[in-house]
């Protein structure tokens, strides 16, 4: 994987520069270290989270391997328009969670994760769904990172790829298996600050080191007409529109979201979240011209790999001090999102699986801190074997936002919508997981009626996606209308080749399929109407020291039985 034509650093000099930063990073936990840890402060800080730390932990979370390597692969492959399509899109999974995260957080104020409202709303079957929708999801986060740093390590060093791999993995768990999330949102907050800082130095330095504005203005000329078209059909059908179908289902699907949702100090939510939304963008585009001026150069990816694009093209084009801090900058940002995926691996192990299915609302903190710590270790270890297999990050950021599409609608439904019944919610987002699959992988064929069939459940998707995002900020009734309208228009003009470009096909497909299922069988249910307020009084802290608040509900019980325990 390595190559004498690019710069690499010594054994030596790399080791002690994971040495620095891993080490640096461990001894800035141990200031928040408690001999006795908490485990609500484990999984979401009690709550408490600030504006500042909590907008610049959720873009450090946000900002990960693949804002790199996705985004300069978009910029290659997709050329003027590439960057454009991955940033903006990303940065829309963050904004557009607060919309529907102050109706979760107004049902579950004292949640640790999204699956506990969902466990208070509709049972076992139906939080399991979405607990282990986030692990999947989770894990592969891990494995991207992990990929990355191997990546990074064997282009840069005389390290090989699995050495890079392993390094990363346990220096991320060894600085958040103590404190957990709270490990987590300190150490993202100076991760930013360092990341935006190099950023802001490394990305200018390589586009002025391969010629400027007027380089790139020539090498236009190498690109094909589609390469150089703004608003290229192919980068819109490939990559834009399946990236903004991911939105919301990046939005609603990621744990790591959902749980600074719920840690952030419930006044802070909306500052919080915009502020984060316009950082990531701005940062990512960025990024993501490193990709465009490697395709306006004419430069190959290093022995064909995409993962390599960007630490050749820093390494090939920079002195060594800059590709130093540029080591840097990827490792802090990679470390910032795997240490996240770890809390939320751990929170879901304490709270959905150990707390509400096997201790029943009657959960040990002790032994849940004794679960989420065990957890981290295993993710950790199953996210190193993964990364081996060195598998291309942009298709498994698709593959998953796309499958998270089926629990879209069942999900925001169950919150605003009090017909939706268990058997809806569960059996939706099944079917629609199929039949995503069938789509996805072709095991249908997609000529004929096979292909008719799917297109028409994507229109009803794209409706639904379209309906859900205006209703979030405008209401019920105009989200009722903007849905119509995109399914009309849908069935107009995306019937007939919207089979041809099956990602985009599959993920619509889930989310019109889960939409579909969904209200025909909510509607159909005889099942009494669910009473909204039930579900504060049954998702609550697992904790029950003197130190918190009095009227602060404990877990299974309202707040007004746990004054009086």
């Amino acid at each position: 994987m390595n190559s004498e034509s690019l710069y690499q650093f010594s054994t030596l000099t790399v080791v002690l520069l994971l040495i620095a930063f891993y080490g640096g990073t461990y001894l800035m936990t141990l200031g928040i270290r408690k001999k006795n840890e908490d485990a609500d402060a484990f999984m979401v800080s009690n709550h408490r989270v600030g504006f500042g730390i909590g907008a610049a932990s959720m873009t450090a979370t946000w900002i990960w391997a693949a804002s790199f390597y996705a985004a300069a692969t978009s910029g290659y492959t997709y050329g003027v328009s590439g960057p454009i399509h991955y940033g903006l899109w990303g940065a829309l999974m963050i904004l557009f969670i607060y919309p529907f995260g102050r109706r979760f957080r107004k049902l579950a104020p004292n949640a640790h994760t999204l699956g506990e409202l969902i466990h208070a709303r509709h049972g076992s079957s139906s939080q399991l769904i979405l607990a282990l929708s986030n692990v999947l999801g989770s894990v592969i986060s891990l494995m991207v990172n992990f990929t990355a740093a191997g990546a990074l390590v064997s282009v840069l060093s005389p390290l090989s790829f699995q050495a890079g791999v392993i390094i990363a993995g346990v220096g991320v768990l060894l600085y958040t298996l103590w404190s957990g999330f709270r490990a987590s949102v300190l150490t993202d907050f100076a991760q930013l600050v360092a990341l935006m800082a190099i950023a802001i130095v490394i990305i200018p330095a390589v586009f002025f080191a391969m010629g400027g504005p007027s380089e790139l203005v020539t090498g236009l000329d190498n690109l094909s007409v589609e390469q150089t078209n703004f608003f290229s059909t192919d980068a819109i059908l490939n990559q834009g529109a399946p990236f903004f179908v991911a939105v919301l289902a990046y939005a609603i699907g990621n744990q790591t979201i959902s749980q600074r949702l719920f840690a952030v100090n419930e006044e802070h939510i909306k500052p919080t979240f915009l502020t984060a939304t316009i950082g990531y963008g701005a940062i990512v585009i960025g990024l993501g011209m490193i990709g465009l001026m490697a395709l306006t150069l004419g430069v190959e990816p290093l022995n064909g790999d995409m993962n390599n694009l960007i630490p050749q093209m820093v390494s090939g084009y920079l002195p060594p001090i800059f590709i130093a801090l540029f080591f840097i900058l990827v490792i802090g940002s990679l470390s910032s999102t795997a240490d996240s995926d770890l809390s939320a691996l751990s929170a879901i192990m304490m709270a959905d699986v150990y707390g509400k299915n096997i201790a029943r609302g009657r959960a040990d903190p002790k032994r849940m801190l004794l679960v989420g710590r065990l957890t981290m270790i295993v993710a950790t270890i199953i996210g190193i074997v993964f990364a081996s297999f060195s598998l291309d990050i942009l298709v498994m950021l698709v593959f998953v936002g796309a499958l998270w599409g089926a629990i879209v609608f069942p999900v925001i439904a169950s919150c605003f919508w009090n017909r939706v019944t268990n058997a809806a919610f569960t059996t939706s987002v099944l079917v629609a997981m199929v039949l995503f699959c069938a789509a996805r992988f072709e095991l249908i064929s997609l000529a004929g009626l096979g292909g008719l069939f799917f297109e028409l459940l994507a229109c009803i998707g794209g409706g639904v996606i379209i309906g859900l995002m205006v209703f979030g900020f405008l209401g019920q009734a105009a989200g009722f209308i903007a849905g119509i309208l995109t399914l009309v228009a849908s069935l107009i003009f995306a019937t007939g080749f919207l089979r041809d470009y099956t990602v985009l096909l599959a993920s619509l497909t889930a989310y019109g399929a889960s939409t579909l299922v969904c209200v025909v069988m909510s509607l159909a249910s005889r099942q009494a109407r669910f009473d909204f307020d039930t579900i504060g009084q049954r998702v609550g802290n697992y904790d029950h020291s003197p130190a918190k608040s009095d009227d602060q509900p404990t877990e299974g019980r309202p707040a007004g039985l746990a004054a009086q325990h």
